[in-house]
């Protein structure tokens, strides 16, 4: 027989409603490790007999618990603590389309800033809306806060930034309590915050402020993979395309930069994927053409390695949008904030 190991304490002076004294007790031994994951706590029957309640009081009580997923009911076998909690703490779920290094930057950035007063929990989606949707149910209730990046793909694996499923889904949680990020999502309305990316104009600016670089080359090649697990946005084509009309630029849009590749002086690349970028610098340096001169490359989206090796990037500030989000929870702002975008010069063009 399973033993169960708390006690509910009940002051008959006090005016806190007896039902949320019931709330209160158990989450304080939980709190206090009285109770743990799994284990058993008394019936709604045992509660109300020894404490003369009645059952609509108690279940009142463990229904809130329920909904906030601190407790479960497994039928013909009673209740029992369904995960850690402190309710002192901000509670976040943190909901990542994938892992990369700079998405983990600006999770890693999101928790420095909420500090010690904020238990955030991260799960990954991969881009799949039903994943998405399953997690969402689950959790419905159980957190403070959730925070989500919505970058989707559909059978193709093509990109694209949400079906009414999801939004049905996200319009299940209170609106105040959402913040999205990396992505725009104006369908949720004015009381979401959000930190985005314009992926669109966004590229499309940088490269602007590269073009004293840029005009050197007689052609820009943007290496844009589409058959790929984490798709991208489809924006970040057009962005390009427009800059390339504007400025009359002859260009070429590739799926992968192949391991034969005819390079030409005066070549200039655009490059999302990191094994991408290996394999053409790797080529630029085999068939001995100097890199920023004769060939030029960008990157997308910048890391310490790139850094490193001293690659030009455009792109996002992935800290400073961890930062923002933490930000706007902390103060209650919703408000819509496109995040810094920038070319980053480092002589590889």
């Amino acid at each position: 027989m399973i033993e169960v190991k708390t006690l509910i304490r009940l002051d008959e002076n006090s005016r806190i409603p007896k039902y949320q004294q019931i709330v209160n007790s158990i989450i304080e031994d939980i709190e206090s490790c009285q109770l743990l994951v799994g284990d058993k706590i008394p019936s709604i029957n045992e509660i109300s007999e020894e404490h003369y309640l009645s059952r609509d009081t108690v279940e009142k009580a463990y229904n809130q618990l329920k909904e906030k997923k601190i407790i479960l009911s497994v039928k013909g076998k009673g209740y029992y603590v369904a995960k850690n909690i402190s309710t002192s703490k901000v509670r976040v779920l943190f909901l990542l389309n994938k892992l990369s290094n700079y998405k983990l930057k600006t999770y890693n950035s999101f928790i420095d800033s909420m500090g010690a007063d904020a238990q955030v929990d991260l799960t990954i989606y991969h881009c799949d809306p039903k994943l998405l949707i399953n997690i969402l149910n689950e959790n419905l209730g159980a957190y403070d806060y959730y925070v989500l990046m919505p970058h989707f793909k559909d059978e193709k694996h093509a990109h694209y930034n949400l079906d009414a499923e999801v939004m049905n889904c996200l319009k299940k949680l209170p609106a105040d309590k959402v913040v999205i990020m990396d992505n725009q999502v104006p369908q949720l309305g004015e009381k979401v915050a959000a930190i985005y990316q314009d992926f669109k104009n966004d590229i499309y600016n940088a490269l602007c402020e590269g073009i004293f670089q840029l005009q050197h080359y007689e052609k820009l090649m943007l290496v844009y993979p589409r058959d790929t697990v984490y798709p991208y946005p489809k924006e970040i084509l057009k962005g390009f395309k427009k800059f390339c009309q504007d400025f009359d630029f002859d260009f070429e849009i590739l799926e992968t930069v192949y391991s034969d590749m005819e390079l030409r002086a005066k070549d200039a690349y655009i490059v999302i994927e990191e094994n991408d970028l290996v394999n053409l610098v790797k080529q630029v340096r085999e068939q001995n053409y100097e890199l920023g001169k004769e060939i030029g490359i960008i990157s997308y989206n910048d890391t310490p390695l790139k850094e490193l090796l001293g690659i030009t990037v455009v792109s996002t500030d992935f800290r400073l949008m961890g930062e923002t989000a933490a930000y706007m929870i902390k103060k209650n702002k919703k408000e819509s904030v496109k995040n810094v975008f920038k070319f980053i010069n480092r002589g590889s063009v």
